[in-house]
């Protein structure tokens, strides 16, 4: 049994990745599914494409590669997180889509529960904002929408979970109703600093605390699959939500590390240790991961729209044909030209968190063009990290050194990570090993399997692809930023 199996169960797509034992990808096999779009802001997953999609790129990845069942040591998950799922726990089938971590239905909710002063009391206890990003009032929409529903969970007819949980469940024939502490830190319903789900909250949200799955560490025996899934029962041995996997795959252990991943958003993670630090500048205080009975803690900060900018370049506009031509049209921009974009398609993020406001340009002239629009871009990603990077170390009160790791699809473009370190004033260290996400699960997995080393020998591993460092004058650096904050002040009071 030398190989692990990751299940990266994401927000457009599944991929399942074979690692083998000396921790490297030897195969992957991946499968989108459909997004659905009830109503404006709404956004759902058919819980059956989630399931068929794991299940099925599973079984090509390891046909693929002519490894059997009997192969594995053990399987580690990684989920895309605060996606909900209520389902009935006799047959295992969800008794409605479910509501993706992008979904905003449950904004008027979560004004109702802050103008009944319950927001302190959130935040002190789960770490996060009163926000429809998260889990909690999407179980209760659920509950309240789904005819019957609020009866049955009462009689415990039906379950909750994350991804994970429902993964699990269905992988393990209904033998586990389990999650990690990291997937729970982020249910809004989970108290990180007791390490126990909350009462007090899920009253206030009506959501029966029968329904919720047990917590584990990240690293821990979650339960068995079926001999039909694979052909024979594998141990599931690791279990973390995607942003807290790919910190764990950057091996950000000690506190000052930091975790940048730039996907269709983009999420940064900042390890600040064994205490959770309480954010003055909004800032989530969320589980990094949890070992041995022990969590560590990270103040996170999310942005919307990363690399979903450059989509737009391409799908909405329609002045480049592919992402990768952005780094070619960037460095041809007229330098006298000062074009922003500030990405608010679907709100701004932390630090701000203003879902309601939308895009704006600034700076328009008759001669701005693709290579413009191209450098905007990619440059509203670095002001936004740098957005997070200020609020971090602003809330951390430990050492003033950051070291950051960069990963996901955008960090492969030199000119943006160039730009990146040029306008946060400090070194960008970008990994060989860019299947973070997927690494981290796998290297829960097979530390638990005992086939992967110890924290301190996977750190280790760890191994530099190139480290950016700043090359832009500081005083133009400063002004650039000025810049970006007066943009988005504008932005915001539109």
């Amino acid at each position: 049994m030398t190989y692990i199996l990751a299940i990266d169960q994401g927000t457009t797509s599944t991929r399942a990745i074979l690692f083998d034992a000396q921790m490297q990808a030897v195969a992957t096999a991946q499968r989108e599914f459909a997004q659905h779009f009830p109503q404006a802001g709404w956004v759902e997953h058919d819980p059956e494409d989630l399931w068929e999609t794991t299940v099925s790129t599973c079984r090509q990845v390891l046909a693929d590669k002519g490894v059997t069942a009997g192969d594995l040591a053990g399987i580690g998950i990684t989920n895309q997180r605060e996606t909900t799922v209520v389902w009935d726990r006799a047959s295992g089938k969800a008794i409605h889509n479910a509501i993706v971590w992008q979904d905003r239905r449950t904004a008027d909710h979560c004004e109702v529960l802050r103008a009944g002063g319950h927001e302190a009391m959130i935040r002190h206890k789960t770490g996060l904002l009163l926000d429809p990003y998260f889990s909690g009032t999407k179980v209760k929409w659920i509950l309240d929408a789904v005819p019957d529903a609020r009866a049955r969970a009462a009689r415990g007819e039906l379950l909750f979970g994350t991804v994970d949980s429902f993964l699990i469940w269905r992988l393990t024939g209904g033998a586990a109703h389990v999650t990690d502490a990291t997937n729970a830190s982020r249910t809004m319903l989970y108290d990180i600093r007791e390490g126990a789900w909350s009462a007090e909250i899920c009253a206030l949200l009506d959501v029966p605390m029968q329904m919720l799955p047990e917590v584990q560490d990240c690293a821990a025996h979650f339960g068995t699959t079926t001999s039909d899934i694979l052909g024979a029962e594998v141990p599931i041995l690791g279990v973390a939500g995607d942003q807290q996997a790919a910190t764990i795959g950057q091996a950000c252990f000690a506190p000052g590390m930091m975790k940048s991943t730039y996907g269709t958003g983009c999420f940064a993670l900042l390890n600040t240790g064994n205490a959770p630090v309480v954010s003055k500048n909004r800032m989530l205080t969320t589980v990094a991961y949890q070992l041995n009975g022990k969590p560590t803690y990270a103040l996170e900060g999310s942005i919307f729209i990363a690399g979903a900018a450059v989509q737009w370049l391409r799908d909405g506009l329609g002045i480049i044909k592919t992402a990768a031509e952005t780094g070619d049209l960037a460095p041809q921009a007229d330098p006298g030209q000062d074009v922003l974009l500030v990405p608010a398609f679907t709100g701004l993020g932390a630090p701000y968190w203003q879902p309601d406001c939308r895009g704006a340009v600034f700076g328009l002239t008759r001669s701005s063009g693709p290579s413009e629009f191209a450098r905007a871009a990619l440059q509203s990603v670095a002001y936004q990290t740098r957005d997070l990077w200020e609020a971090m170390r602003a809330d951390w009160q430990g050492e003033t050194h950051v070291t950051l790791r960069v990963d996901g699809g955008m960090s492969g473009s030199d000119w943006t990570m160039q730009s990146l370190s040029d306008l946060l004033g400090a070194a960008v260290d970008r990994p060989k090993m860019q299947e973070t996400t997927a690494l981290g699960a796998a290297w829960l997995a097979g530390m638990q399997a005992g086939i992967y080393p110890d924290q301190e020998g996977f750190a280790a591993t760890w191994a530099l692809d190139r480290q950016f460092t700043p090359q832009m004058d500081a005083d133009l650096r400063e002004a650039a930023y000025a810049r970006w904050q007066r943009a988005v002040q504008a932005t915001i009071g539109v």
